[in-house]
């Protein structure tokens, strides 16, 4: 069966474009969302594999919908995707419990990568 991702991502090109990216590798998008907030409730709806997250979105961030989607589940598996320059964050992150992080503009193989990477 395959895995279950939630893409978050407030700007629609890049979801459009890590949903192809995932699909074509096998894996299933069960839901997308464009900030934290969304986010925090596809989640709690959808209970997916995994969660590709980006950093700054309006209205809830990536940093804190990753602080309440682990405190609602900490078992979740989260990937954070940023832009670069964004080291700091990605760090916070990291230390709030993502497993890893992806570098925006998207390369196919280290999507993938760190995907499989997480889901293993």
């Amino acid at each position: 069966m395959s895995k279950k991702i939630l893409i978050v991502d407030d700007a629609v090109f890049m979801r459009m474009k890590l949903k192809d990216i995932l699909e074509k590798n096998g894996y299933t998008v069960i839901a997308e969302a464009e900030n934290g907030k969304e986010a925090f409730e596809k989640y709690q709806a959808t209970q997916p594999d995994l969660v590709t997250m980006d950093i700054t979105m309006p209205e809830v961030d990536g940093l804190e919908a990753l602080k309440m989607i682990k405190e609602f589940d900490p078992a979740a598996k989260i990937v954070m995707c940023s832009a670069m320059g964004q080291q700091g964050m990605v760090m916070d992150a990291i230390r709030a419990g993502a497993l890893d992080f992806i570098v925006k503009p998207f390369d196919t193989d280290r999507v993938i990568k760190a995907v499989d990477k997480v889901l293993v």
